[in-house]
C-alpha cells in the first residue's frame, strides 16, 4: 500500500503495527522500544537484506505469492532497478528495470495480475507518467498518463478490477481521488477524500474498502482518518488517531500515531503502522483493530528508526524494508509476529 517542501526534496528524500500508547513513546534511531519489552508485545525478526542498494522512498505492488520492488532514491542517485521477492526461498531475484524516469516519492499497485507504476519525483521535476509491469513477460508497457496533476508523496491502492491515487503533493497538498481502468486504460476523477489534504500519508486495503490516514499538510501531523467505499464513491470517517473523545478508548492514544512517511501493513483483521516522521524520525508501531476501530501499541521497530520504508503482506506475513534517516539509506528486511514476545537473538 507517508510535509516537505520540494526544494528539501533534493537534499533530504522521505517517501508510508498501528498501535496505542501504554507507556512512553519511542523516539530516535534507537534498535529497541523506549517502553520496557514485557509493557509491549509484538517481535520484528531479521530476515534475508534486499538484494539491491540500500534505498528510501522506493515502489511495491504485489503479484500472487511474489512481491516487486524497485526505484527510489539512494542518497546519490535515483533508481530504475527492478526486484521479485520469493518468500518461500527469502530470495532477490532482478527483473526488467524500470524504463521511465528514475524517481523516489512514486506509488505503485497490481490489478489483474499485473503491476503499475506512476508520479513521483526525479529530483527537479513532479511527474504524472504511468506505467504497467507484466511478469508473465517480465515487460514494461507505458500507459496513459495520471489523470491528475503531476505529484509525488501520493498513495495508491487497488480495489476489484480498478486501480486508485489520492493525495499528494503537486506545489499545493493534494485530497483529489482518481481511478484508473486498465481495460479502457482511462482515468476518472471521483469523490475526493473527505478529510484534510496531505501528503506522505498512509494507506491500506481490508474487505475491499480502503483506509487513508496519517500524512501532513503545512508541517502539521494530521489526526483525521477515513475509508473509501468505492461501490458507493464515498469517503466516511472513522474516529481520531489523538486522544480527543470523552470516552475511554483512545485515553492512552499516543500522538506519535500521527506522523508522516511512515510504513503500514495488514495482517487478518489489523493493520500495524509503524517508523515515519514525526518532527524526527520514529519507531515505534501501532495495531488498528479494523472490526472496533480502536488502536494499540506493539513492539517498537527493532531495526534502526527510519521513514521512507517499503511494507508489504504475503501470506497474511507483514514485512518492512529499506528507508531512511537523515544519513543512511537501508536494504534490510524485517517480518513483525504481533503476538510473539521480543526476542533479542533474531534482530
Amino acid at each position: 500500500m507517508h510535509c516537505k517542501k520540494e526544494n528539501m526534496r533534493k537534499n533530504k528524500i522521505t517517501f508510508t503495527a498501528i498501535v496505542l500508547t501504554m507507556m512512553v513513546i519511542g523516539f530516535g534511531s534507537c534498535t529497541k522500544s523506549s517502553v520496557t519489552s514485557t509493557d509491549l508485545v509484538g517481535n520484528w525478526m531479521r530476515g534475508s537484506e534486499f538484494d539491491g542498494v540500500g534505498r528510501t522512498e522506493a515502489v511495491s505492488f504485489t503479484i500472487g505469492d511474489k512481491v516487486y520492488l524497485g526505484g527510489g532514491y539512494d542518497g546519490t542517485t535515483r533508481l530504475s532497478d527492478f526486484w521479485e521477492f520469493n518468500q518461500s526461498t527469502s530470495t532477490w531475484i532482478p527483473k526488467a528495470n524500470f524504463p521511465g524516469i528514475a524517481r523516489n516519492s512514486a506509488v505503485a499497485f497490481s490489478v489483474n495480475g499485473k503491476g503499475y507504476v506512476g508520479t513521483g519525483f526525479d529530483g527537479t521535476n513532479k511527474l504524472k507518467d504511468f506505467w504497467e509491469y507484466d511478469p508473465a513477460t517480465d515487460t514494461w508497457t507505458q500507459k496513459a498518463n495520471f489523470g491528475g496533476t503531476a505529484r509525488y508523496g501520493a498513495v495508491a491502492f487497488a480495489i476489484g478490477n480498478k486501480g486508485y491515487i489520492t493525495t499528494g503533493y503537486d506545489g499545493n497538498y493534494m485530497k483529489d481521488l482518481w481511478e484508473y481502468d486498465p481495460t479502457t486504460n482511462a482515468w476518472t476523477q471521483k469523490a475526493s477524500l473527505g478529510g484534510s489534504k496531505r501528503a506522505d500519508a498512509s494507506a491500506f486495503v481490508y474487505n475491499n474498502k480502503a483506509f487513508v490516514l496519517a500524512g501532513a499538510n503545512n508541517g502539521s501531523y494530521l489526526n483525521d482518518f477515513w475509508v473509501y467505499d468505492p461501490a458507493t464513491d464515498s469517503w466516511a470517517e472513522k474516529r481520531k488517531v489523538t486522544n480527543v473523545s470523552d470516552e475511554s478508548y483512545d485515553d492512552d492514544y499516543g500522538t506519535d500515531i500521527t506522523r508522516s512517511n511512515a510504513s503500514i501493513f495488514v495482517m487478518g483483521v489489523k493493520a500495524y503502522l509503524t517508523m515515519g516522521n514525526r518532527n524526527g524520525i520514529v519507531a515505534t508501531c501501532w495495531e488498528y483493530d479494523i472490526t472496533n476501530d480502536t488502536w494499540v501499541q506493539k513492539t517498537s521497530f527493532e531495526g534502526t528508526a527510519r521513514e521512507g520504508a517499503i511494507s508489504f503482506t504475503i501470506n497474511d506475513r507483514g514485512y518492512t524494508t529499506t528507508g531512511n534517516t537523515s544519513s543512511s539509506r537501508f536494504d534490510d528486511l524485517w517480518e513483525f509476529f504481533p503476538n510473539q514476545e521480543v526476542n533479542d537473538n533474531d534482530n
